[in-house]
């Protein structure tokens, strides 16, 4: 009878209010409670070796969750959240920290029962306190986004040793028990005498699978499986965590980094570079099979790459004008000649999913669409979106001649080859710290060059690109906005009112604009997955219509490259490279823990 119940209530998209042992918005549960391992793991997994991987640029912070300095890769390996979530579903959680989880009928509060043998690092229990200190730590003391993202939470109470309470000031919003469990769990009795904003130095502590073994600011940083691990034999971790040893090695050039990659210093590389997939991953050891290439296909929703206006800079202010500069990228030569057609054309922000928008609007869409008409683009109701489609062969003459007479009816004046509007030349600065992605930009730059719009690209170093970003000092960038099967809170941050003035929020086009606050709240209350995909379409058309950004590309698979030296779980996880399932085979397998 409880699994009907749940199913019924899953379905109805409402969070079930009986304690229970699994959380999920938008799909039934594969795993009953009883469940042993995950299926996408080997629980055979041999336990060993050294496993070696690059980092691009450098780091200085062990504390990833404040806003001063760059955190060091792999640092969240040191830390247990509340529940874990399944590689093979898209947004189910099972036990970890919390071992039940019970929800208010009324969706005003969420509990979370702590497994009792859970333990930090240094072998301290983890306690409800623990979790108190960790949320109220987050929203008082770290980056300002966490403050932002968990704003529906009104306090937090500490009812026993292990069972903790989050009041919530709404009950609209569904998924907000949802995200605390994916909160990230610190010691207090480590921080509590520590100055948490100047803690970035400390070698910190968690409860998760590994500890931090050895570093040196902006060259490495290793750590080491911990052989206590009290969630070891837990059914969530069974045949995960297998490396004694996960070091990274930073690297600030990336053609060094590929070169040290084939040379054998360090194991798995995940590609993102097309000319560099296509022309630099030769040699003997490919053919020789001691490094696999491969391209695996995932059925992640890709979210969106984009060159990204800011919005802060009154240039970008006019609707027109961001189309025009729109029409002088030309994808499909950059695709061509570039990226030896590697990509598919971003036309959604929530590509390679159900979630994509396409055609005109549906009724049930038009319902949230049509209250918004003074807000939004007449452009939503009464054209197909599509992105500027060219010939690919580099002349893009029509396009930048239309893109010129909507500048001109703009109000931007042609005058000695430069574009002046009131005395002001048409003129900003592109930032970037990939060296390689100048082949794509300078082309851009030129196209615009023909039109009288002047652009000066500048390559930065992570630090003061990371700076400036989190400044939000900058006209334009190239950004990403990754997104879930399950959308939520997290779209306030990238694209909502409140977060466009936080310093370090993902909010990097500074989108102040009530229509799109008002549909991110419809996909946070959505009641069903109905109405969820609903809403998501409405957004993404109000997104698209307002030319935010320039869409650049995807592709809907992991380019990835390894040493032969694993064995892989037979079945692979649906959602995730799967990497830390992955085990060394017997002739790696050094079980040195020293």
């Amino acid at each position: 009878m409880k699994t009907k119940i749940l199913l019924i209530l899953l379905l109805s998209f409402n969070l079930y209010a009986q304690k229970d042992y699994v959380i999920s918005l938008a799909e039934i549960p594969k795993y009953k409670q009883d469940f042993k391992h995950f299926k996408y793991v080997n629980k055979d997994a041999k336990k060993g070796g050294i496993f070696k991987l690059s980092a691009r640029g450098t780091y200085d912070s062990l504390n990833p969750f404040i806003l001063k300095g760059i955190a060091a890769n792999g640092i969240g390996l040191i830390y247990d959240s509340l529940m874990q979530r399944s590689l093979d579903e898209s947004s189910v959680y099972y036990p970890l920290l919390a071992q039940n989880i019970e929800v208010a009928p009324n969706n005003f509060w969420v509990k979370f029962y702590l497994n009792p043998n859970a333990k930090f690092s240094d072998g301290v229990q983890v306690k409800a306190s623990d979790v108190k200190f960790t949320f109220d730590t987050l929203v008082s003391k770290a980056s300002p986004v966490y403050k932002q993202y968990y704003s529906d939470v009104k306090d937090v109470e500490v009812i026993n040793d292990l069972t903790v309470k989050f009041n919530f000031k709404t009950n609209k919003n569904k998924e907000l028990a949802l995200i605390l469990v994916s909160l990230s769990i610190l010691p207090e009795h480590f921080y509590k005498n520590i100055d948490f904003k100047k803690s970035s130095n400390l070698k910190a502590i968690g409860s998760g699978p590994y500890i931090i073994d050895k570093y040196e600011f902006g060259k490495y940083i290793q750590f080491k499986r911990n052989k206590n691990y009290w969630a070891k034999d837990l059914n969530v971790n069974v045949g995960s965590y297998n490396f004694n040893k996960i070091k990274y090695d930073y690297y600030k050039d990336q053609t060094v980094t590929l070169e040290a990659f084939k040379s054998g210093e360090f194991d798995f590389r995940q590609e993102y570079t097309s000319k560099t997939w296509a022309t630099m991953y030769k040699g003997k050891n490919f053919k020789n099979g001691n490094i696999i290439k491969e391209n695996r296909v995932h059925k992640n929703a890709q979210g969106m790459q984009a060159f990204v206006f800011n919005l802060r800079n009154p240039l970008f202010s006019s609707l027109e004008t961001r189309k025009a500069i729109n029409l002088a990228f030309d994808f499909e030569w950059t695709n061509k000649k570039l990226f030896y057609s590697q990509y598919k054309r971003s036309n959604s922000y929530f590509e390679n999913s159900e979630l994509k928008s396409s055609g005109l609007p549906s009724k049930d869409e038009l319902k949230l669409l049509n209250p918004l008409k003074d807000l939004i683009p007449v452009s939503v109701f009464t054209k197909k979106f599509k992105n500027n489609v060219t010939n690919g062969k580099g002349n893009i003459r029509i396009q930048l001649r239309y893109a010129l007479k909507i500048l001109k009816k703009d109000g931007w004046k042609f005058e000695n080859k430069v574009l002046v509007k009131n005395g002001k030349k048409f003129e900003f600065e592109i930032i970037l710290y990939q060296p390689a992605f100048e082949r794509v930009v300078q082309p851009f730059i030129k196209n615009l060059k023909k039109i009288g719009i002047i652009v000066k690209l500048k390559v930065l170093d992570a630090v003061s690109y990371t700076n400036r970003v989190k400044n939000f000092n900058y006209d334009m960038i190239v950004s990403s906005f990754p997104v879930s099967l399950s959308p939520g809170n997290e779209l306030y941050s990238f694209w909502g009112e409140k977060s466009a003035d936080i310093i370090g929020s993902r909010n990097h086009l500074g989108i102040k604009n009530k229509a799109v606050d008002i549909l991110i709240n419809e996909i946070v209350i959505a009641h069903n997955r109905a109405d969820l995909i609903t809403a998501v379409k409405a957004l993404d058309r109000v997104m698209l219509n307002n030319y935010y950004l320039i869409p650049q590309w995807y592709n809907a698979s992991y380019r990835i490259a390894y040493w032969n030296k694993f064995v892989q779980p037979k079945v692979q996880a649906k959602y995730d490279i799967g990497m830390f399932t992955w085990f060394f085979k017997d002739e790696y397998l050094e079980n040195d823990m020293n």
